[in-house]
């Protein structure tokens, strides 16, 4: 099992946020991490862009977004920035898509929320046959594109979904390279997400990989790490696709599904994630103590390391 880190777009020590990035992924490639997740949150500033400048400054590491929402962008707009992005980091680029959440969709962008796996479903006829052959013919209920693009050397990404429910899990595992889930447990990884997306794929001809994303904190205090995982991921416990994730796990809040404790508390429960069939483990690493942070890397670069 791959292990690789998440972190997120911030400006640090009076740099601007693209100088910041770039100086976080050279640090985690030099740490002997292969790829670094990050989310676009609808805040933030654009994270394509900044991966586009990141993959030429930092070579030897991949990158993966974890998620772009679809909503606010044409499969048009989503490939070309895509294969920009890819062809500049030579394939190292990794596209993760998601569907976003109703109060930033309907609230923020004043956007339609409805048919959720239909309009993802839409979304891929005419993403995919762009990104992998730059032409489509898609007529669809909630999108259309028609046509080509003239950008025939770079390199396809690879697509995954940010798949919780039984429908967009049969979504990913038929038409992508997997899914990536966020809040997600050990138990609801092996009997609901495994199964489910892999049994897909098989019915198809195809193979899905599961990337699963927890906070971490490697940590004598664990009663501070849950208390600070228990504010610092509280919306998580309130979106209906996490919360459901929680309650199938068991879980009263974000802070029980973060992974925390001691070295081999940790190492166990990571161990336990590859034995349920995850195929890479992403880390946020959480907690605002440097010293936590780097304990934290450091079992992680541990556990990851070649045998």
């Amino acid at each position: 099992m791959r292990i690789s880190l998440f972190g997120y777009l911030a400006a640090g020590g009076g740099r601007a946020v693209t100088d910041a990035y770039v100086a976080e992924l050279a640090q985690v490639r030099e740490e002997g991490f292969l790829r670094y997740w990050t989310a676009q949150l609808p805040t933030d500033p654009d994270l394509l862009t900044v991966l586009a400048v990141a993959l030429r400054e930092v070579p030897g590491i991949q990158v993966g977004t974890g998620v772009v929402p679809i909503q606010p962008q044409h499969p048009y707009s989503l490939a070309q920035r895509a294969l920009t992005v890819n062809e500049i980091g030579g394939g190292r680029l990794t596209l993760g898509l998601g569907l976003s959440h109703k109060p930033v969709v309907e609230g923020a962008w004043g956007l339609p929320f409805d048919k959720p796996v239909r309009r993802m479903s839409e979304y891929l006829d005419a993403l995919l046959p762009l990104l992998a052959d730059r032409r489509v013919s898609a007529q669809g209920e909630t999108v259309t594109a028609r046509g080509s693009l003239r950008y025939p050397d770079a390199p396809t990404p690879q697509v995954y979904l940010a798949a919780l429910g039984p429908q967009m899990l049969r979504l990913a595992g038929r038409r992508t390279a997997g899914t990536v889930t966020w809040m997600t447990g050990p138990r609801t990884l092996a009997e609901h997400v495994v199964p489910t997306i892999r049994d897909a794929a098989a019915e198809v001809g195809r193979t899905a990989r599961v990337v699963a994303s927890l906070p971490v904190a490697v940590t004598d205090d664990v009663a501070a790490a849950r208390a600070e995982a228990a504010t610092q991921f509280a919306v998580y416990g309130k979106l209906p696709s996490y919360r459901a994730m929680l309650d199938r796990e068991g879980y009263a809040g974000p802070d029980e599904a973060a992974i925390v404790g001691e070295e081999k508390d940790v190492a166990d429960r990571i161990a336990q994630l590859r034995d349920v069939g995850v195929d890479e483990f992403v880390a946020l690493p959480f907690s605002p103590d440097p010293e936590v942070r780097a304990r934290t890397r450091a079992l992680l670069r541990a556990v990851g390391a070649p045998a």
